[in-house]
């Protein structure tokens, strides 16, 4: 059996809400988003995670996570630099789990498929991220979301889903799920076998409720796993500004 290292406090949890120092790469604003996570036995994600990460668990399990959105407002910094036509707004869906090094708390992404080519070749290039072509549509009526997918590289994936948005819920902490979900502040890649992070900043994530009317994916499928059991834990956000800092090595 795979088992993880010391879990991590909530005060290191916290420290990571602070703004970094320097000057960030990027604006963005994320939103019409939802988070949608399952748990997920740890030795199924170990062979796909970098040995120098550890996974980050929440009540003995691991998770994975399935999170369709979109996003405008994109800007390089400083913040006078204005939107670019064509790459300002753009809609994406990732796939990822929850790692840490260094007892650094942070997302690792599995894929990001994103309907900007430009963005997609960016990303691979600066932050040695696992995106790809896609096609995507999302619309809204009233309080219900449409959101439609299908990859257009190898390997195939596609995810159609409905959803609807419920009330505001309070702030989560540190030692809920909500939190441990939800509430991350960098990211880290991996190109030639060396790790990096990149840290991003944004207020606490204004969460809602939501309600699946339906949906079907194959997206932790084309990853060669099995799609867990059981309803996903459900979270749903409107909009939230974040900033994003450059990469850097950590190994």
């Amino acid at each position: 059996m795979i088992k993880s290292g010391p879990r991590l406090t909530d005060l290191e949890r916290l420290d990571l809400r602070a703004r970094p120092d320097g000057q960030p790469l990027m604006h963005q604003t994320w939103g019409k988003l939802l988070f949608m996570h399952w748990r997920i036995d740890e030795a199924v994600l170990r062979p796909l995670i970098p040995a120098g990460l550890e996974l980050d668990t929440f009540d003995g399990t691991a998770w994975i996570g399935v999170i369709p959105f979109t996003m405008w407002d994109i800007r390089a910094f400083p913040p006078f630099v204005p939107a670019v036509p064509g790459l300002s707004s753009m809609h994406e869906l990732n796939v990822r789990t929850y790692v840490h090094y260094d007892r650094v708390p942070g997302v690792w992404f599995f894929s990001l498929d994103c309907n900007s080519a430009a963005a997609v070749i960016g990303a691979r290039t600066f932050y040695h991220l696992p995106y790809y072509n896609a096609e995507i549509d999302l619309g809204q009526n009233d309080n219900s979301i449409d959101y439609q997918l299908k990859r257009t590289e190898e390997p195939a994936a596609r995810f159609k889903g409905s959803w609807n948005i419920g009330e505001t819920v309070p702030f989560s902490h540190p030692e809920s799920l909500e939190f441990f979900l939800t509430e991350r502040y960098c990211l880290y890649s991996e190109h030639d076998g060396k790790l990096y992070r990149a840290r991003i900043f944004h207020q606490p994530w204004p969460l809602q409720k939501a309600a699946i009317n339906w949906y079907e994916s194959t997206m932790i499928e084309a990853l060669g796993l099995r799609s867990p059991d059981g309803d996903p834990v459900l979270n749903y956000a409107e909009s939230l500004d974040v900033d994003i800092w450059p990469l850097h090595r950590v190994s």
